[in-house]
């Protein structure tokens, strides 16, 4: 598994993105979606992995500084195709790897409260992420949960 870094001109990446976009804002009420589009991501406060089996995207995902310190997991996403095959997985470890590298001491990530989500809020809690409060500029909302990861 090979990662790049900010490739969001690469077609298949624009495409993975836009669904995300497009797919959790369908599944999110009104003023509770929090996914990033492209030009969201390319905040200068953000930092963009796609993840890669030789020429087949497999999944992406992001980490915003919130903090020195302290980072946020944005816009993971499996492509279709690989789905329910671990990558999830591969692809947190490898936010979590990168959070370390760039000192982050602790790790925060924002999901949906409905049944859509569930898988996240699943893979979430296997990596020992627990609840939490809101964080940074996030409101308690019903339609979020929340969790946090001492690294």
């Amino acid at each position: 598994m090979k990662s790049i870094e900010n490739n969001f001109d690469d077609p298949k990446v624009n495409e993975l993105l836009n669904k995300h976009f497009i797919e959790l804002r369908s599944v999110s009420p009104e003023g509770s979606s929090h996914v990033l589009d492209i030009p969201g991501l390319k905040d200068p406060s953000i930092r963009f992995w796609s993840l890669w089996d030789e020429e087949e995207l497999i999944g992406c995902g992001a980490l915003k500084t919130l903090e020195p310190n302290h980072g946020e997991f944005k816009s993971i996403r499996v492509a279709d195709k690989f789905r329910k095959q671990k990558i999830g997985q591969k692809i947190v470890s490898h936010l979590i790897d990168r959070s370390k590298q760039l000192g982050f001491k602790k790790l925060s990530i924002e999901t949906g409260s409905g049944e859509f989500f569930a898988p996240a809020r699943k893979l979430f809690t296997s990596f020992g992420f627990e609840t939490c409060r809101p964080f940074a500029h996030y409101k308690e909302d019903i339609n979020s949960c929340y969790y946090s990861l001492n690294l």
